[in-house]
């Protein structure tokens, strides 16, 4: 022996690190965080299984900016692997016209926008085959017409709708005149996103 302590190469140590409480991410989030620090926390939550009725709930926090960050956050997480939210979208769903929040809406739109376009054969799409949509299918129309709803929320709407009207054919006759109705005075965005889905409607 010559007194130095070794360790075999082929012996290691597995550190789990205990799941994340509600509390434990409001704290994460509380303070404003950029966009490596989201793609970390969800990639932590997605190894954790952490429990996205939960943080579909934070996105409903009486703090705007807190609550915005939860739904950045769930944008994020189903950007990475939408499957993951095959058991709960019923529950996001439920809660879409419940947003109110002007930046939770953007994230929220933009995840329909993406849910919609998903292949059929994928199980995200075969969930929402399953789900009635129209109270979801009234709130894309309810931010589309409201002139307080920020403009990239409405394209995100607007593309939502063009994918499910396949499914509510009556919204291949209502979405033309909000579309033409945006691009009357529309910035340039919207022009383009607005012509867009309008040559979408007409092939």
């Amino acid at each position: 022996m010559n007194g130095r302590f070794t360790i075999s190469q082929s012996v290691f140590f597995t550190f789990k690190l205990p799941k994340m409480t509600d509390d434990e991410l409001i704290q994460k989030i509380a303070n404003t965080i950029g966009k490596l620090k989201v793609l970390e926390l969800g990639r932590i939550l997605t190894e954790q299984q952490f429990n996205l009725r939960d943080l579909i709930d934070i996105t409903f926090h009486p703090d705007k900016p807190l609550a915005f960050r939860a739904a950045w956050l769930l944008e994020n997480m189903f950007l990475k692997d939408a499957d993951v939210f095959t058991d709960n979208l019923d529950y996001l769903i439920l809660r879409f016209p419940e947003v109110t929040n002007p930046g939770c809406q953007r994230h929220y739109a933009k995840i329909l926008m993406h849910a919609t376009e998903e292949k059929d054969t994928s199980p995200v799409k075969q969930k929402l085959n399953s789900l009635d949509l129209e109270p979801v299918v009234e709130q894309l129309f309810d931010w589309m017409i409201n002139p307080k709803v920020k403009i990239a929320v409405k394209v995100f709407a607007g593309w939502a709708l063009l994918n499910l009207r396949q499914r509510y054919p009556w919204i291949t006759d209502e979405l033309p005149a909000q579309l033409q109705f945006l691009m009357r005075n529309g910035t340039a965005a919207i022009q383009t996103a607005g012509r867009k889905m309008m040559k979408e409607l007409s092939s």
